[in-house]
């Protein structure tokens, strides 16, 4: 099966850092990567001097697995990003970083991208007053981001009314709790976009 079905916690083992794939459980003290930060498996604690390939390649598994993307759209993607101008990594970052799932995580309407994109596909989220259900939809300048009417009063939702402000949103979007309403003012410029990942190796793996 091309879909990964294990623990997302050993994702972030085998990363060697938090990718944030479980919401508020990963800022808890019951996340296994605070009890065990060493990679998964026998040899886990082992020491090992990895490659200049192991290290591209596991930075773009990490934003894969971040992004919750398969690799035939990411290579897309970075195909797309590296046809634009300016630095490919930023303009990869900038793609990412609009997919409407991200921004309704961003936003703290979602606990995770994953929720995030269960909420889009439910059909909860409109864009420019229309119901919008695939999560991969990217948004642009200017785009009026909604939950739907009807939704509302559902208990995701009111619990991001609740929690507002627990989270910054990014400079780049504005979100009104009081109307479950995100305002895209500009897409992400690489110093907006809060990420640990390190978009030149991706971009050196690629260019092989």
């Amino acid at each position: 099966m091309a879909r990964y079905t294990g623990a997302d916690c050993r994702k972030c083992r085998r990363a060697k850092m938090k990718l944030y794939l479980k919401g508020s459980k990963c800022d808890s003290a019951k996340c296994p990567f605070e009890a065990r930060p060493y990679p998964p498996g026998q040899h886990g604690r082992g020491r090992s001097k990895d490659s200049e390939y192991l290290l591209q390649l596991r930075e773009k598994q990490k934003a894969k697995q971040m992004y919750g993307i398969f690799e035939r759209q990411f290579r897309s993607y970075y195909e797309e990003a590296n046809q634009k101008k300016g630095k490919t990594g930023d303009n990869l970052l900038r793609i990412l970083e609009s997919r409407l799932d991200n921004v309704v995580y961003r936003a703290g309407f979602a606990k995770s991208r994953d929720m995030g994109r269960q909420l889009v596909r439910h059909g909860h989220i409109m864009v420019n007053g229309r119901k919008v259900d695939v999560p991969s939809f990217r948004v642009s300048d200017t785009d009026i981001v909604e939950v739907r009417p009807s939704s509302v009063e559902l208990t995701p939702f009111v619990v991001a009314r609740a929690e507002a402000g627990a989270r910054d949103a990014p400079a780049w979007i504005e979100v009104i709790p009081s109307k479950m309403r995100i305002l895209v003012h500009s897409l992400p410029v690489r110093q907006q976009i809060d990420s640990q990942l390190q978009e030149q190796l991706i971009v050196e793996l690629y260019s092989k």
